[in-house]
């Protein structure tokens, strides 16, 4: 639910603490990117609110990424704000504004022209910025934790936890690091136990380069349903017909919930799967936030640069590739494509096993 913010807010919308800071600025964030992104950057807002704890943060993101993120109080208020190409329409005085969006140098202007009194952000000698050097090859949790810690923000990937509500509107389990949460001994979270929960399938992705084929995600659909699984496959409004088929091709035990699910819908369907399968792609972040044991399939990007940054042992990482490949490419990767079936399955059957009660034998092998 979003209040109205009088100046010097303009059309920020939250429900922040900006009445309780006095004189002080904001700090206004720029990360006008999408869900996986949003996701990622999540150590570092943290480490921002170290930083200036102070101040109320705002966040330059697209709505409903930026809402859900302030509903849970990483943000105290959202600017929304998609891409670089609209002034921010912020007013606001005597802020630090920090650069979670990119290397410059047009985010980098984009920040500057609301006149903060300081601005965080890596070097860009075409923005006249000097600041931490960009590395091309570095992770991006740790990329931007790094550029926050040089502005005095403590924060590191184990703060990419976020704690979910369930029905009530209370607070659930937070990752591998919730006081509440059983502990294995190798410090991770314990078992699951709810051989009820679902196997989340998220055949979907942005672009052509990253989307393995229709005919293999029913196979690995319809192989997790022969073990006595749930599978709920997962996808946007624009993927219902995909999503749809797929569940009708697999059999028995899959079913289709694309586009019916908000942001807060799937953050619940993923934060209480025994398990999710999918690409690369923004679902997957939602996974490593809240411990859901996962199957990411990579290519063309390396998980080098996008994979989980914690709980390692949670997460099997495929990926067949020699380096990056063309994301924006018209046809699957070639690492994407490597990956084949059998591998999927495999690495599935393998996290339920050790991450969850045990698996019940195939539908086929109890009729014999």
């Amino acid at each position: 639910m979003s209040r109205g913010v009088g100046p010097p807010f303009g059309p920020v919308s939250g429900t922040g603490r900006g009445a309780d800071n006095g004189g002080d600025g904001d700090v206004l964030v720029l990360r006008a990117l999408g869900l996986g992104d949003a996701f990622a950057g999540v150590a570092a807002l943290r480490g921002v609110r170290r930083a200036f704890p102070a101040r109320r943060l705002v966040l330059a993101a697209p709505a409903g990424v930026g809402s859900w993120l302030r509903d849970h109080g990483i943000v105290d208020d959202v600017l929304p704000t998609s891409g670089l190409d609209q002034p921010l329409a912020y007013d606001g005085t005597g802020h630090v504004a920090v650069n979670l969006h990119g290397r410059g140098p047009q985010s980098h202007r984009l920040l500057a022209s609301t006149h903060p009194d300081e601005l965080v952000a890596f070097g860009c000698a075409k923005a006249s910025h000097a600041g931490p050097e960009w590395r091309p090859d570095e992770h991006e949790v740790d990329r931007w934790c790094r550029l926050v810690r040089s502005a005095g923000g403590d924060c590191s990937p184990e703060d990419l936890r976020i704690p979910v509500p369930d029905a009530s509107g209370g607070r659930v389990r937070v990752g591998a690091s919730a006081a509440h949460t059983p502990r294995a001994p190798h410090g991770g979270p314990a078992r699951r136990e709810d051989t009820a929960a679902p196997v989340v399938v998220h055949p979907g992705a942005a672009s052509n380069a990253r989307r393995w084929s229709a005919e293999r995600w029913t196979a690995v659909a319809g192989e997790l349903a022969a073990t006595r699984h749930e599978v709920v496959v997962t996808g946007s409004g624009d993927e219902v017909p995909l999503c749809e088929q797929i569940a009708a091709d697999a059999g028995p035990g899959v079913r289709s919930v694309a586009g019916t699910l908000d942001l807060s819908g799937l953050a619940e369907v993923v934060a209480g799967a025994r398990l999710l399968v999918c690409g690369d792609t923004g679902v997957a972040h939602l996974a490593t936030a809240f411990a859901t044991p996962s199957v990411l399939l990579f290519g063309p990007t390396p998980p080098a640069w996008w994979g989980p940054a914690i709980d390692p042992h949670l997460h099997a990482v495929l990926w067949h590739g020699t380096g990056p490949g063309d994301p924006h490419a018209d046809t699957v990767d070639p690492a994407l494509e490597a990956i084949d079936v059998e591998e999927v399955v495999r690495s599935a059957h393998h996290l339920l096993a050790t991450t969850g009660a045990p698996e019940s034998p195939p539908q086929s092998a109890r009729c014999r």
